[in-house]
């Protein structure tokens, strides 16, 4: 394995909220969610849920976002493709909040491995997506707790290298 060509992905990877009008294809989304469901988790309970919003489903979280809070609703706009990640729960809190954890992992590989196929990529948390209108508008069942939603599409522009902390500053090594 390339440890290179692995960091170099890892520190380019960057968010962007401007793309190119062009949907990502179907075929591209499940070869990231086929990678996304290798992220770790504990008793193999495969918890990541990705529903990719057609028109439909857009619209109606637009509408119930824009209610919840005016001009919010245009920022579902941003990207092409719309995917609402979620994670399956059990009612057992240990297994719910290593399920969580798991679903996160899988969100970030899913934005890792389109940023290796040179697409851009945004996750965002979007509270609404938590209310009873959000939750109808994206089918999503009781039993899932909303994570975020990850936007894709062609990048239109480049982004800035952020300012990131020094290492000696988040790394501890205990006795």
């Amino acid at each position: 394995m390339n440890t290179t060509a692995f960091d170099d992905l890892i520190r380019t990877r960057r968010t962007h909220k401007a793309f190119g009008p062009d949907p990502v294809p179907s075929d591209v989304l499940l070869e990231l969610f086929e990678l996304a469901r290798w992220a770790p988790n504990h008793h193999l309970t495969d918890p990541w849920r990705f529903r990719v919003l057609g028109p439909n489903a857009r619209e109606s979280l637009k509408r119930v976002a824009e209610a919840a809070k005016p001009g919010s609703g245009s920022k579902l706009d941003r990207a092409p493709t719309l995917i609402a990640v979620s994670a399956k729960q059990t009612g057992d809190a240990a297994q719910d909040q290593e399920d969580v954890l798991a679903t996160a992992v899988a969100a970030y590989i899913v934005l890792m491995g389109a940023h290796a196929r040179g697409l851009a990529g945004y996750w965002r948390t979007v509270p609404v997506m938590e209310s009873a209108e959000g939750r109808a508008a994206l089918s999503l069942p009781g039993d899932e707790l909303p994570i975020g939603l990850l936007h894709l599409g062609d990048p239109r522009q480049e982004q800035r290298i952020p300012d990131r902390a020094p290492v000696s500053e988040i790394a501890f090594f205990l006795e």
